[in-house]
C-alpha cells in the first residue's frame, strides 16, 4: 500500500518527547513535506487564526492536525471548540486526528461530536498507522 502524501502536518502535544517521536515517525514514513509542532493548543490555534487570514493560507494551513487531548492551559477539546470558529475554508482544509494516550471511552465519544475529527489513534504514532492513514 502506498501512503497518501500530505503537504503539511501539524503536531499539537504538550509533551516535547511525544512530539519529537511522532515527528520522526512522520519523517521516516515520508508522507509530508512540512511538519509544524506546537507544545500548546493555544499557540496552535493562534497560528491557524493568523494563517487563515493570509493570501497563502492554502499553502501553509496543515492538511492533518494530530491533536493530544490532555494538555495544560487549553486541552484538545477546548482547541476543537476554537477550531470550530475558524473560516469554512480553514476547517475544510484541516483534518484532525486525535492522538492520545487516553483510553477513556468518554473522550472517544466526545471527539465524534466534532465534524473535523476524522480519526482517534493511541500514542505513539506507528509506521503502520501513518502509512494506513485515511482522513
Amino acid at each position: 500500500m502506498v501512503a497518501k502524501k500530505y503537504k503539511t502536518v501539524m503536531l499539537i502535544d504538550d509533551n516535547e518527547i511525544d512530539n519529537l517521536i511522532n515527528q520522526k515517525m512522520i519523517e521516516a514514513a515520508a508522507v509530508s513535506e512540512n511538519i509544524y509542532t506546537h507544545t500548546g493548543a493555544k499557540s496552535a490555534i493562534e497560528f491557524l487564526k493568523n494563517m487563515e487570514k493570509m493570501d497563502i493560507a492554502e499553502k501553509v494551513l496543515p492538511d492533518i492536525i494530530f491533536l493530544d487531548i490532555d494538555m495544560p492551559l487549553m486541552d484538545g477539546f477546548q482547541f476543537l471548540d476554537e477550531f470550530e470558529k475558524l473560516t469554512p475554508h480553514a476547517k475544510n482544509k484541516c483534518k484532525i486526528v486525535m492522538l492520545t494516550s487516553s483510553i477513556n471511552p468518554q473522550d472517544f465519544n466526545r471527539s465524534k461530536k466534532y465534524p473535523n475529527v476524522k480519526l482517534y489513534l493511541n500514542k505513539p504514532l506507528s509506521h503502520e498507522s501513518i502509512i494506513n492513514l485515511e482522513v
